[in-house]
């Protein structure tokens, strides 16, 4: 087993977490990050991921040609954090890294760029032969997704994916993670004055209040959940109000039943509509698939090697939350999220260890050997 240059990952972290990215505005982030993989051997490009959402830049695709035959394999982060990320000043607290508590750390996900490009150092560094190893930094994750969603598959070759974006601790290995639906409602009822003529209109308010009471919402069974997240309308405590806007989601591991949850929500918001004699316009929209991953496949086999192999227990697990790793399942990719020990993620809690830090590094150029024949 390597030994990991511990100083050297966590510098690179600790300089990551400086350089600002939120989602769309991935730009400088992602110039740092193609002048690091370049510097590192790799072939570099950036998709128009960007230019199809309006952002500063795509997503980063780097090729690591391979010195041994091999399955190609691909390492995927996603660039962008949540607000407020801008400012961050890491410090190190009882062997861990933190920010001063003014904004988030950004270990989500910069603690997985930085593994990968310490694993690649590695295998420098140690002359380790390798097969073809890509590596994809992504865009607009946090922003739904967005980044995943436009990669450039005529850049992408690899038959195993590997995401290292879990708070779990490494040896975490999610097999299998919901699809979501978002639902956006628009009630419309009618206004009047409250005081004068309060039975000339139609409460759109009283039409959610009424539909939402109805539903069937947060825990639905084991695999799936449903929430009503936002809800904006009204004007004036004087006016009966007209219209309300509501933004809802489900998700599921079983697509049936989501599909049968998000029939519900629609139905119970236009049942509400009606019997008020108001309107309910509802949009319904697959945000990404689910994806179940069986212990039995290589991918999962080969793993628990790697884990063993730097003394880690690996473990399968599933997710109630959606990653890139659904969308690469989605595309025919068998992808995995990996647990990179990311605690507390978009708070001022968040931080990470260092000696998770190094185990994410063991990680990938441990997968990197594993993968080669």
């Amino acid at each position: 087993m390597v030994k990991v240059n511990e100083d050297r990952v966590v510098k690179e972290f600790m300089e990551l977490v400086q350089i600002a990215g939120h989602s769309g505005e991935e730009g400088e982030i992602a110039k740092h990050l193609k002048e690091k993989l370049e510097g590192l051997g790799l072939k570099v490009s950036i998709d128009k991921a960007g230019e199809k959402m309006g952002g500063q830049t795509g997503n980063i695709i780097g090729k690591l040609k391979g010195t041994k035959p091999g399955e190609k394999i691909m390492f995927s982060c996603h660039m962008d954090t949540v607000k407020p990320g801008e400012g961050i000043k890491p410090q190190i607290k009882d062997g861990a890294i933190y920010s001063d508590g003014t904004t988030i750390l950004g270990a989500d996900d910069r603690a997985g760029i930085a593994a990968i490009l310490e694993g690649i150092k590695l295998l420098k560094d140690n002359n380790i032969e390798h097969t073809d190893v890509e590596v994809v930094f992504s865009i607009w994750e946090e922003g739904g997704l967005n980044g995943a969603k436009n990669l450039d598959l005529d850049q992408v070759e690899a038959k195993y994916a590997f995401v290292l974006d879990s708070s779990g601790s490494p040896g975490e290995i999610i097999i299998q993670g919901p699809a979501q639906d978002r639902i956006n409602v628009k009630i419309k009822g009618k206004s009047a004055h409250a005081g004068l003529y309060p039975e000339k209109g139609i409460s759109a308010i009283m039409i959610a209040a009424r539909a939402i009471d109805n539903m069937k919402l947060l825990r639905i069974d084991e695999e799936t959940t449903a929430n009503i997240g936002v809800i904006n309308g009204g004007e004036a405590t004087n006016i009966v109000t007209a219209e309300v806007s509501i933004s809802a989601e489900a998700r599921s591991i079983n697509e049936a039943k989501l599909d049968k949850q998000t029939k519900h929500m629609a139905e119970m918001f236009e049942k509400a509509a009606s019997d008020f004699g108001g309107v309910a316009e509802v949009i319904t929209s697959r945000e990404y698939p689910s994806f179940k991953i069986s212990e039995n496949e290589d991918i999962v086999v080969k793993l628990k090697q790697v884990f063993k192999n730097i003394g880690i227990e690996g473990h399968t697990t599933s997710t109630g939350g959606g990653s890139d790793t659904n969308i690469l399942n989605g595309y025919g990719i068998k992808a995995v999220n990996l647990g990179i020990g990311a605690r507390n993620p978009h708070t001022f809690e968040e931080h990470i260890t260092i000696e998770d830090l190094v185990n994410d590094a063991k990680m990938v150029v441990e997968i990197i050997k594993e993968f080669t024949n």
